[in-house]
């Protein structure tokens, strides 16, 4: 039976590795998948998916006034059966592209995977995170580490001197260079202005 998953995590947990390695699992298989990506994420280029660790992938590009359902069904009719939808940086969806996503699932029977952010540098849901919480059938978190040791559940904003960022727009696309994942206690020992983070990360040695 076709779920609607949510997949989150802080920055920087591998949340587009696992989608493609998703996607490459069901297209192995011989299964047919569609990528869903928002419009204004375009890091690696409109209409395309890439991980630090140089996983990538075509998409189909959304805006936020785009029927994800009408979407997922013109894709359909043009390339046949579908067999799962994936959406990258899930916590940029409106709440009606949450519901949209949730009648792929129950009027056309296709699993959709979400991956994305659960809150914003400041600590707030997302708008896309809070519905996927309310909506999903399964949640499961992606883990990753804070400088710390301990798990990081947070993102700090940083600016280039690495302080952290009190105010500002919502959504801000960057990577590295402007966000560090980092554990709910160091999260409040940087916002309170006590010391800098270091936002880059040493490249992956292949």
């Amino acid at each position: 039976m076709a779920k609607l998953y949510f997949y989150y995590s802080a920055m920087n947990a591998g949340k587009t590795t696992t989608l493609l390695q998703s996607a490459h699992n069901y297209r192995e298989r011989g299964m047919r998948v569609a990528i869903l990506t928002p419009r204004l994420d375009d890091r690696a280029g409109e209409g395309r998916v890439a991980s630090r660790i140089g996983l990538a992938a075509d998409a189909l590009a959304f805006g936020p006034r785009d029927d994800l359902l009408e979407r997922v069904r013109s894709d359909i009719d043009t390339h046949g059966r579908l067999h799962c939808v994936l959406v990258d940086e899930a916590q940029f969806l409106t709440r009606a592209q949450v519901w949209q996503l949730s009648e792929v699932v129950d009027a056309l029977g296709i699993p959709v995977l979400c991956y994305g952010l659960r809150t914003d540098f400041r600590g707030e849901l997302f708008e896309g995170s809070m519905h996927l919480l309310a909506w999903a059938d399964e949640l499961s978190e992606i883990k990753t580490i804070c400088h710390t040791g301990s798990k990081a559940t947070m993102t700090v904003r940083v600016d280039t001197a690495g302080r952290a960022v009190q105010d500002g727009p919502q959504v801000e696309i960057g990577g590295n260079d402007r966000y560090v994942s980092v554990s709910r206690a160091e999260y409040k020992r940087v916002m309170r202005g006590e010391g800098t983070i270091e936002p880059a990360q040493p490249p992956l040695l292949l």
